[in-house]
Parts: structure tokens; C-alpha cells; sequence
């Protein structure tokens, strides 16, 4: 089968042919068609195998065989509308409109943001007939009324999974209620699970269904291989491995941003030309490191797992995974920046012990074992322990057990938490359980150990965070400290629902923690005060002055 034989316009097949291609891949093959049916498309296919051209060429043909019909003002009319999760996506699919569309009459544009509104205001003032965008500006300009999409023709999510990863789905649900009812919507997702088979039940009618290939596979055309490697040898091992190699175009993937610029650094002392691009980076500067890249000027660039999505690279020889994610989808996602089109590509992974469960997850979702070399001189140390990975608030991995799973505070109330432990009674402690405690069990805010009233002649209890008034303990031979009434605060352990005996931020209670009274070895043991009398006071002293709860900011 060749493209001449799916019926796409002369115009379109001639840019086609100058781009090189001259036979489908299969998800081309079957989603043209479909396409050019004018019927709704949930098409899936594993990532490299040219989704894009999938939607673009037939739509492509769709608005050019219809002339547009210009509004009131004699503007065009958006008439197809693209959504991606990311900037270079976004500017990749354009650039396929454009490269495609070169002999038609239609007009195109990129919409995201990182760049001022001003253009982008200005290119639609002159009409376009094809908006390829990211949500969160395309809603801007919608918020400012600077575009109309009530003459979409065509709508076409890309990456769709990663739509929903990046918790787009409330941002598609608004964008959907801009444009008419009665359009071609389009689904292209490059792993297909059945989260993106609902949203296709809510957002598509009677679509066609489309898989070239099972679930998350990997293409055949990727080398795959991991290195074990011990914990502190990746940077040496990765400059290793370009080194003797004679890599010159390598893609490099980590979990953070802040890692991956510490790699760059790394790198560059290492004399191997290098640059990061993830969300942190400006779109001038996260453009030139693409463009500096593809031109073979770059030699290494070290991408997150979202900046990393919309790079295509023709015959791109090497990605390396310096870190597995945790997501064992986003694997799939990462090799297929290369073996794209029909080429060879070698995907290579350096595993520590603390990721050897990410590789279980991985294996299992590829359903292959992927082969494993140990590098000379980078061999890991036989009884080097996994250790928990730090993922912002989060603490995952093989090592995550030992010091239990870190999410920063809060719990049982509803009312979240924070690092400090404060949280409602129930979950958010560090390790163990507790009312918001840090270590061990105990009452609202406590560090560590209990915050139980102290019995006769024993310690006092631990006293609560800074802010919060503490207990007050009990002299010798008294009867045990009783629970303070409301309005006070004890240490007392939290009661599931309540809130913590903790202050909220910026409260201008300013109670201070009581000293323990001088005890006198000579003196006899007070005498059970009267009721309703504090015990904990000195009989010739006045009465300390009630404390009052502070009321919660939140409360």
C-alpha cells in the first residue's frame, strides 16, 4: 500500500512525497480512512510510528476539499483545533501542518505559553484556519475573548494519555464547552488504557476503534539493555559509556528538574557539549536546546519526562534512561524518541538497587525481560541496600519501607497537613502512628514519643511543637494531672475528627511554655488540691492565668 492509494489530494501527497515517505505505517494506513470518513477516532499506537501524519494529512484534505466561509467581519474562521500537553508537541504538529499543507490554501498556527500573547493575538486578528495549542493558553485567549472556536470543524487530542496524566481532564471538559456539538472529534493517545477508553465513552460518538499494536509494547526495532550500576557511579558510568562509545546525539532522561541540571553540570566538566530542558527552562531557552540538538551541535540533552514529549528526532541512535521512572508507562514514552519511522534505535538504562522495583513494573507492563550487562569498573557493591528515592513530598522505591511512606503530614480530619506534623487525628505521621506525630504515637504535634499527662513523681511529657501549650506535670505524690477543660490547651492525644492543639500560623497567641517548679526534697507532698483548684500550683502563689485556645485559621 502506498498513500497514493488512500485517496488524499494531489497537493498533499506531492509534500508527502518531499518529505520522503512513500508507504503508511500502519496506524497511517487504517486512521486516514477513518478519518477522511468523517466519523469520530479513538486510535491508539505505540509511540514513533507516525501518529501525527495519522490525523494531520487526512485533515489536511477534509478543510481543504470544503473552502471556508468567512464571518461577518470577513475574518477566517478557525475551523480545526489540535490540543497537546506540551509546548514542543505542540510546535512539532505544527510544523507537520505546515510542512504537509505547503501547496493548500490553509493557515496554521502554534498557541502556548512561556511567549507573550501579543503575537499570537495579532496572527489570529488575520484568521487561521488551524489552531494547534496547549489548554492552558488556549483558555487565556478564550477567557479574553481574543478567539472564537464556535466554527470548529475538527478537534483532535493528542497525547491524550498524557492529557490525563497531567490532569488536563477539567481543562478539556471547559474547552469542549467552547466548540459546537456537532464536530469530528479525534483521539490519538500513544499508550491506550482504559482510563482513555472512558474519557473516549464521554467525549466521542460512535467512534471508530483503532490499535495497531498490544498495549504499552516497546517497538521491535529498540535495542534494549540495562546496566546495573552502583548508586554513585551513574554520572561516570553515563560519560563512560559516551565516551567509548563515540556517542554523538544521546537523549538522556531524568525524574527531576533539579537532577537534571546537576547532570548537565556534570557533563559539561566532563568536556561533553550538554543542556537540560523541562518546565523550569524558558521557551527561548527550552527551543534552542531542541534546535541546537536536532542540528547535531548539542551532543547531549537531558529532558524530564513531560519537556521530553513532542521530540522528534529523525534517526535519533541513543536514549538513555539515568533514571527509570516510576511510572512504568512513561518507559514506553521514553525509548520511543528513538527507532522512530523504520530506524534502528538502542535504548539503555542505568539501574541502581533502590530502582530495581520500577524495573519489576516495567517488565511486567512490556511483558519482555530486558537484558542485562554490567559494565566493568561500574559493577554495584554486593551489599549496597536499597534506599528510599525523594520525589518532592514524596518518598518511593525499594528503600521506602524502612522509613515509611512520607507524604508531608496531615490525616484524619480532612484537613491535610504539613512537614511539621500537624494533622488531623489519624494519618500524617512520619513513622508510625499517631495524631500528626513525627515519631512514634502521641497527641497532636508531638515530635516524638507520647504526650500522655505524666503520672506521679514521673517524667514530664514531651512537650508539644512551638506554639502550642504544653502539658503541665504533675508534682510528686499528687493525683494524676486531669484532662483540661475545653478552652485549654493539653497535650491531650487528638480524638478522632478534632483538630490538633496546635496554633494556626500567624496567630498572635503568645502562651509560653511553664517552667517545672523547684521541688523541694525537705517539704511535704501537696495535699490533693480542692476541686476545681490546679494541683500543679504552688499554694502561696497566685493562680497561673487560664490559657485560651487559639482559634484555627482554618476552622
Amino acid at each position: 500500500m502506498s498513500f497514493d492509494s488512500l485517496g488524499l489530494a494531489e497537493p498533499i501527497l506531492r509534500a508527502v512525497h518531499e518529505q520522503g515517505y512513500t508507504v503508511p505505517t500502519p496506524i497511517q494506513a487504517q486512521a486516514i480512512p477513518a478519518v477522511l470518513s468523517g466519523g469520530d477516532l479513538l486510535a491508539g499506537a505505540q509511540t514513533g510510528t507516525g501518529k501525527t501524519a495519522g490525523f494531520t494529512l487526512p485533515m489536511l484534505h477534509r478543510l481543504a476539499s470544503t473552502p471556508a466561509v468567512r464571518d461577518a467581519r470577513g475574518r477566517l474562521p478557525i475551523r480545526a483545533l489540535v490540543l497537546t500537553p506540551t509546548r514542543e508537541l505542540a510546535a512539532q504538529v505544527e510544523e507537520s501542518v505546515r510542512n504537509y499543507g505547503k501547496y493548500l490554501k490553509l493557515t496554521s498556527m502554534v498557541m502556548f505559553g512561556g511567549v507573550g500573547m501579543q503575537p499570537q493575538i495579532d496572527k489570529l486578528r488575520k484568521g487561521v484556519d488551524i489552531v494547534v495549542a496547549t489548554p492552558g493558553r488556549l483558555l487565556d485567549h478564550a477567557q479574553q475573548k481574543t478567539l472564537d472556536l464556535s466554527h470548529i470543524e475538527i478537534f483532535v487530542l493528542d497525547e491524550a494519555d498524557r492529557m490525563l496524566d497531567m490532569g488536563f481532564v477539567h481543562d478539556i471538559k471547559k474547552v469542549l464547552a467552547l466548540v459546537p456539538a456537532k464536530k469530528q472529534s479525534l483521539l490519538f493517545s500513544a499508550t491506550f488504557s482504559d482510563e482513555i477508553k472512558n474519557l473516549a465513552d464521554r467525549l466521542l460518538n460512535k467512534p471508530a476503534l483503532i490499535e495497531v499494536a498490544r498495549r504499552n509494547q516497546t517497538a521491535d526495532l529498540i535495542a534494549q539493555k540495562v546496566h546495573p550500576v552502583g548508586r554513585e557511579m551513574k554520572k561516570d558510568l553515563l560519560i563512560h559509556l559516551i565516551k567509548s562509545n563515540d556517542w554523538h546525539q544521546v537523549l538522556v532522561f531524568t525524574r527531576m528538574k533539579h537532577g537534571a541540571n546537576r547532570l548537565v553540570e556534570h557533563l559539561l566538566k566532563a568536556e561533553i557539549t550538554a543542556m537540560a530542558i523541562h518546565g523550569n527552562k524558558s521557551q527561548s531557552a527550552r527551543t534552542k536546546a531542541l534546535a541546537d540538538f536536532k542540528s547535531g551541535d548539542l551532543r547531549v540533552l537531558v529532558a524530564t519526562d513531560i519537556a521530553a514529549r513532542g521530540i522528534d528526532i529523525d534517526q535519533l541512535p541513543h536514549v538513555v534512561n539515568y533514571e527509570l521512572p516510576n511510572v512504568p508507562e512513561d518507559y514506553v514514552h521514553r525509548i520511543g524518541r528513538t527507532g522512530r519511522a523504520g530506524a534502528q534505535g538502542e535504548a539503555v538504562s542505568l539501574v541502581c538497587v533502590d530502582e530495581d522495583g520500577f524495573l519489576r513494573d516495567i517488565e511486567k507492563l512490556i511483558k519482555r525481560e530486558i537484558p542485562k550487562e554490567i559494565v566493568p569498573g561500574f559493577a554495584p557493591n554486593p551489599g549496597e541496600k536499597a534506599e528510599p528515592i525523594v520525589l518532592g513530598r514524596m518518598v518511593i522505591g525499594a528503600g521506602a519501607g524502612r522509613g515509611g511512606h512520607r507524604h508531608a503530614g496531615g490525616g484524619g480530619s480532612g484537613r491535610g497537613g504539613d512537614r511539621s506534623g500537624r494533622g488531623g487525628s489519624g494519618g500524617g505521621s512520619r513513622n508510625g502512628g499517631g495524631s500528626g506525630a513525627r515519631t512514634g504515637s502521641g497527641g497532636n504535634g508531638a515530635r516524638q514519643g507520647t504526650s500522655q499527662p505524666a503520672r506521679a513523681g514521673g517524667s514530664p511529657s514531651q512537650p508539644a511543637r512551638s506554639g502550642s501549650a504544653p502539658a503541665q506535670p504533675a508534682r510528686s505524690g499528687s493525683a494524676p494531672a486531669q484532662p483540661a477543660r475545653s478552652g485549654s490547651a493539653p497535650a491531650q492525644p487528638a480524638r478522632s475528627g478534632s483538630a490538633p492543639a496546635q496554633p494556626a500560623r500567624g496567630s498572635n497567641a503568645s502562651a509560653r511554655p511553664a517552667q517545672e517548679p523547684r521541688r523541694d526534697a525537705n517539704r511535704a507532698p501537696a495535699k490533693p488540691a480542692p476541686q476545681g483548684q490546679r494541683n500543679d500550683v504552688r499554694r502561696d502563689s497566685k493562680p497561673a492565668p487560664r490559657l485560651t485556645q487559639p482559634k484555627r485559621s482554618d476552622s
